[in-house]
């Protein structure tokens, strides 16, 4: 009988990012499913109104392209980009007063739960449209290029998005003028309860770059490393005036499509098979194998994640919603239009 092979563990070198890139990544997976899992409890709880837009399954989709951008980056997200929020450093009591519709979020609660935004980290508060993002983000993008500055914009999206008309019209307008923004599309194969083969006839949606004349690629987006690194070259590329990148990501979220949907529309061994993938799970082996994560520093790490979040939810649950008339206010910028021909 042959011997069994042991597979060789990777090195640093092999993986082609840091120590402390690693940990990074792996500390903002970690947080966002703590977070989102929470979340989820406390809806069920009846402890905030509306519904809650779970992305446990879908976190390196967020994280991986996010870890490591300026503030001065922008993210153009949806509704489910909760790990865009935790890594692009987004404070835990801006994003539970937002879900919770308090007064001290800084959209003074006036948005739907999971409109995640702050203006100081470059994080545009989402609207209800879909595919809206991609329009405002392909907009800032054009605001970067006219003001000859090197940041880049990443736009989240699911792939039902690419069958909007806004999609489309922003996708071409960013080829042409080659603007400096990463199309983020996470395919989760499910538009709320349509899968994705009844709603497009190509098995890629990164395909649909080719016809705006920029690189499309599709990945493992499980694999937070490999998500980091690709998104990583996009935004090189956006940096140096080379134009738009659309990375897909294959990738499944857990739950359905808010927490009042049971997804009984899914095969359960369909969400069995997925969940093997869990990609905390694999950053955490991948940790484990290298020699630079214990089980012990994991329950360190959660410990302190779990103290953060019971103070923000204590901290926002003490605060009031905002009365009527603030509904009257931030409506209009209070700064003037600054004309294209004054850069």
């Amino acid at each position: 009988m042959p011997a069994t092979k042991i597979a060789a563990k990777p090195s640093l070198k092999q993986i082609g990012l840091s120590k402390e890139t690693l940990l990074g990544l792996y500390t903002n997976l970690l947080k966002t499913r703590m977070l989102d899992e929470r979340f989820r409890k406390l809806f069920r709880q009846g402890r905030f109104a509306g519904t809650y837009f779970s992305a446990v399954g879908q976190e390196a989709t967020t994280v991986g392209p996010t870890y490591g951008l300026r503030d001065e980056d922008i993210i153009a997200p949806s509704h489910r980009e909760i790990g865009a929020a935790v890594t692009k450093g987004i404070p835990l009591v801006h994003i539970v007063a937002q879900i919770y519709a308090r007064i001290n979020s800084p959209d003074k609660g006036k948005t739907h739960p999971c409109h995640y935004g702050w203006r100081e980290k470059g994080f545009i508060s989402p609207s209800s449209t879909l595919a809206g993002q991609t329009v405002t983000g392909t907009g800032c993008a054009m605001g970067f290029q006219i003001q000859k500055k090197d940041n880049v914009v990443i736009a989240f999206f699911g792939e039902g998005a690419t069958a909007r008309g806004g999609w489309h019209e922003a996708v071409n307008y960013a080829g042409i003028h080659k603007l400096p923004i990463i199309y983020v599309c996470q395919n989760n194969l499910w538009a709320e309860s349509v899968p994705a083969h009844r709603q497009a006839g190509i098995k890629d949606f990164s395909d649909r770059a080719k016809a705006y004349g920029f690189p499309g690629i599709t990945i493992d987006g499980n694999d937070v490393v490999l998500v980091h690194k690709t998104a990583a070259k996009a935004i090189e590329r956006a940096r140096n005036g080379e134009g738009p990148t659309l990375i897909e990501c294959k990738t499944y979220r857990w739950y359905g499509h808010s927490e009042i949907d049971p997804a009984d529309y899914r095969r359960e061994e369909e969400i069995i098979e997925w969940k093997k993938g869990d990609p905390i799970a694999r950053a955490e082996n991948l940790l484990l194998d290298l020699g630079i994560h214990t089980s012990k520093k994991r329950e360190a790490m959660v410990e302190q994640i779990n103290q953060e979040i019971d103070e923000a939810v204590a901290a926002c649950e003490k605060e009031k919603y905002a009365e009527p008339e603030e509904a009257y206010n931030d409506v209009y910028s209070e700064n003037f239009p600054v004309r294209r021909d004054d850069y």
